[in-house]
């Protein structure tokens, strides 16, 4: 280990490894994924972090020789991505030795809050691009106070590490410096994950999640949050906790009353209050933390980033009928969240291109409360400082904003004895008090369904959380909100301005959900065709999730002097028309 000292009582240590063996092999499909992810998006948006406290008497040196325990009993700590400039990584290899930095921060006295202070160092050290070809995956800082060791700050790539891997690694830490003898490491790592996921039945149950993933993009809303305000792909998003004992035992209780696990209680009332507040007939939910519920994966150190994707229909009558519902699907979407990252994208820009939307991922419930109690536990936050350890009867609490490509993440950390979750929402359409009030209703609606079933109809008085209010320019098309006006502008603007009028057209019999848009478009002398105008939409629509595109585009020459009558364009010549959905060559 070798010494570089900086100016300001910071130093950085040099700590070689020896010991493992030297392999190569094809990426996982999370790390694929995440690589995607990567290559395109901020750092700050995609590297995640985390915050290790030292147990009090602990020394550098021990500190330091624990962390390089951890890179030799890791493959994914000792592993790069070498690649051609320009082109995403296949490939991962696999060291037997290497090195990699520690940076001291020294100080004579900690700033108020040290934990707090550290965090901050941890996000600020998310900000730097991983070099997936060379560097070594955590971003290591430890802060001492004068010389003695107070906590390890770090940034790690997502490319080898998520929430859960990071976890496993400060448990096993934590014991190393606690002198415990670590049992050999027996999840799948990521070089066999690999090997499974290439084998005859990992390339059909990739198959078989495609085809999951596909039928809900082709029929479900393609936003939960379709409505005013609603705007961007990246969102600056404060977090807010709930600590509540209360909504333990009110969890406890519908659990009891039930009998279904709690962890699918929780999911069931997170669907149909946020389905309720957005005003959608189904809740289409991501969960991240799906393929950790596999023994062999659940302490894996590797990041196995990939959702499951849950549709769950609330058009029933009570909670208890939901409820029955959500075990299947949720059941449904774990079985089918591992898949060929590339594959799923090709999927979602061929679907969304013929249905005429974008697919947004609106909605993330992770919970990693169900996983192994050790790795649950160290993916939470403690108790605010100076704040009742055994947890509130109902606290709220605010945190750091986040840039986010969501509109609400939950993170549920723990549901015994009390209720930790984090949520993130989007404060274009959640404002202080409603992002509150949507906790807040989560527990009403617990506390409710622990002694009897909930009437479905009831959930404005039962939670106080109201449906939004869109407007009278609003319908259903295919199962999705939309705005026809918003519609027409988005598409002017997409077509350099040419006279756009956009109507609602249902078919004689049919309900107003099965309504059509037609979009008319007055060229002037512009060679347009349906095709073009398609493809200009589609480009126009990430960010825009009210907007979706019509099934008809018919081209006339000139707008009508009343040009706001949908009649009126009735009457204009028609150039040409047609669904436009066929990709201009």
């Amino acid at each position: 280990m070798s010494r570089s000292r900086q100016p300001g009582g910071t130093h950085v240590l040099t700590v070689t490894y020896a010991g493992g063996e030297e392999r190569r092999g094809p990426v996982t499909m999370g790390q694929a994924n995440m690589i995607r992810c990567m290559l395109r998006d901020e750092p700050a948006h995609i590297n995640i972090h985390d915050v290790w406290p030292v147990p009090e008497g602990t020394r550098t040196d021990s500190v330091v020789e624990a962390l390089r325990a951890l890179v030799v009993r890791h493959e994914a700590l000792r592993t790069t991505f070498p690649h051609a400039p320009g082109s995403a990584p296949r490939e991962q290899v696999v060291a037997s030795r290497g090195s990699f930095t520690v940076t001291v921060l020294d100080h004579g006295e900690l700033p108020e809050g040290p934990l707090g202070y550290a965090e901050s160092l941890a996000r600020r050290a998310r900000e730097e691009r991983f070099r997936l070809d060379r560097d070594f995956p955590l971003r290591l800082s430890l802060v001492t106070r004068a010389g003695t060791p107070v906590c390890v700050a770090m940034a790690a790539s997502h490319a080898l590490t998520d929430a859960g891997a990071l976890a496993v690694l400060k448990e096993e830490w934590l014991g190393l410096l606690a002198g415990e003898e670590l049992a050999p490491p027996a999840s799948l790592t990521p070089l066999g994950l690999a090997e499974e996921e290439a084998t005859p039945a990992g390339l059909r149950r990739s198959e078989a999640s495609l085809r999951h993933w596909e039928r809900i993009i082709r029929t479900g809303p393609q936003a939960m949050f379709a409505e005013p305000g609603a705007e961007g792909t990246e969102v600056r998003t404060p977090l807010l906790t709930l600590r509540s004992r209360r909504a333990a035992r009110a969890l406890a209780g519908v659990a009891e009353r039930t009998g279904a696990l709690p962890s699918t209680v929780l999911l069931t009332a997170w669907c149909a209050i946020v389905a309720h507040r957005a005003g959608q007939d189904a809740c289409v939910v991501a969960a991240p933390t799906s393929n950790r519920y596999h023994p062999r994966l659940a302490r894996s150190v590797n990041t196995l980033s990939q959702d499951a994707l849950l549709s769950l229909d609330v058009r029933v009558p009570s909670f208890d009928v939901l409820l029955k519902k959500a075990w299947g699907a949720a059941l449904n979407a774990y079985r089918h969240s591992r898949f060929d990252a590339l594959g799923l994208w090709e999927v979602i820009g061929r679907a969304t291109f013929e249905r005429g939307s974008r697919f947004a991922r609106d909605v993330v419930f992770n919970d990693v409360s169900t996983l192994p109690a050790t790795v649950a536990s160290l993916t939470a936050d403690g108790p605010p400082e100076g704040r009742d350890p055994y947890g509130p009867e109902l606290e709220l609490t605010w945190g750091p904003e986040q840039v986010l490509p969501t509109r609400v993440l939950a993170f549920v950390h723990a549901t015994d004895p009390l209720l930790h979750l984090g949520m993130w929402a989007d404060p274009a359409l959640f404002g202080p008090e409603e992002a509150e009030g949507l906790l807040t209703g989560l527990v009403r609606l617990l506390e409710a369904a622990a002694t009897r079933d909930v009437p479905l109809a009831s959930l404005t008085g039962a939670t106080g959380v109201r449906p939004v209010e869109r407007g009278p320019h609003w319908l259903r098309v295919d199962g999705s909100w939309t705005s026809p006006p918003l519609v027409a502008a988005t598409l002017s603007r997409a077509l350099d301005g040419l006279p756009v009028h956009v109507t609602a057209d249902a078919p004689a019999g049919s309900a107003p959900a099965e309504s059509a848009l037609t979009a008319y478009i007055a060229a002037g002398d512009t060679p347009l065709t349906p095709a073009q105008a398609h493809t200009a939409l589609m480009d126009a629509l990430p960010g825009r999730p009210g907007v979706l595109a019509p099934s008809r585009y018919v081209i006339v020459r000139h707008p009508p002097a009343e040009a706001d009558r949908s009649g009126a364009w009735l009457h204009r010549k028609i150039l040409r028309e047609g669904t436009g959905r066929q990709r201009p060559m």
